[in-house]
């Protein structure tokens, strides 16, 4: 089932084309990258999706109906700008936010209460905004975002200002939401993130869409027919022991008597087929395919889209 779809969506301001027909299908119960260089159209859509502006074309649907003001209760959002006000007190400001998206005193007052001890945060509560660092104010920011339980979020790089340790422990609750039925519209120039949390991404450059699917399927669809190959007893020289058409891109050994190489193949090459060729010269200690990051991809598919543009990634 698709939770949002955004369908042939437009937005320009004053001379300025941000969105130009731009589709997305966000399917139920997923974390769906958003991904783009700067000023490529994200921050529009995202705003459209939290119905801060309308679109002057297309339309946005949330579980199958029309975007509305109703709609607002079942979204949450995480921007990357922060908003929290710096002079209030850190308990002070969450049950107010908590109360301002319809969770009553009580039953705001539970949930805070266990998200601030799951984060380790408790002794903050009498503290003002101001006495925390960015990263703890952004566990201020995600938990408000989240406390109401809505259907659908919107994460907007949510791993800003946090170290290694809390970027681990904000990834795998961002997951545990997603298991617990939530659908997630996740923002960020990090792909590591985009390989370890996504299921679909779409990737936005100068308003249009220009790639989209699942990580998986994309990553196979630029892959490079590229593998490594760890052997043992080798003995023949690597070059001479591959079969036609089979190039040899490095070759190293180590102090265990292991030799590394690195190999590219014929597109159509069964993978197999060089295998059977290999194993009477050597024993194999593994083979793997060398697929491109997302990181290549994202790099490579904006430059051959806009190959004068000068891309920024953060």
């Amino acid at each position: 089932m698709v939770a949002l779809e955004a369908s042939d969506v437009v937005k320009r301001y004053a001379n300025h084309l941000a969105l130009n027909k731009v589709s997305i299908s966000v399917p139920q119960q997923s974390i769906f990258g958003l991904l783009g260089p700067n000023g490529a159209g994200k921050t529009s859509l995202i705003r459209i999706i939290n119905q801060i502006t309308a679109p002057d074309e297309g339309f946005v649907k949330l579980n199958g109906q029309v975007l509305a003001p109703e709609h607002s209760g079942m979204i949450g959002y995480l921007p990357e700008e922060r908003g929290l006000y710096k002079k209030m007190k850190v308990g002070e400001q969450a049950m107010y936010l908590a109360q301002l998206k319809g969770v009553d005193k009580t039953t705001a007052k539970k949930r805070l209460d266990e998200w601030f001890e799951k984060f380790e945060i408790s002794s903050w509560w009498n503290r003002k905004v101001e006495e925390l660092s960015k990263g703890m104010q952004q566990k201020i920011q995600f938990i408000v975002t989240i406390i109401h339980e809505p259907s659908f979020l919107i994460f907007d790089e949510p791993f800003s200002g946090f170290d290694p340790v809390n970027v681990s422990l904000l990834k795998a609750e961002i997951l545990r939401l997603r298991d617990n039925g939530a659908t997630i519209l996740f923002s960020t120039h990090n792909m590591e993130s985009v390989e370890e949390l996504c299921d679909h991404i779409t990737l936005i450059n100068a308003s249009e869409k220009i790639l989209d699917g699942t990580v998986e399927e994309i990553k196979r669809s630029y892959r490079s027919h590229t593998f490594d190959i760890v052997l043992s007893d080798l003995t023949q020289n690597a070059r001479s022991i591959l079969p036609e058409g089979f190039d040899l891109i490095s070759s190293s050994s180590n102090r265990f008597g292991e030799t590394s190489i690195r190999i590219k193949s014929p597109v159509a090459a069964d993978a197999n087929h060089l295998i059977s060729a290999i194993m009477p010269f050597a024993g194999i200690v593994s083979f793997q395919e060398v697929l491109p990051s997302m990181n290549d991809i994202f790099i490579e598919k904006v430059r051959l889209d806009k190959p004068d543009q000068h891309t920024v990634i953060q």
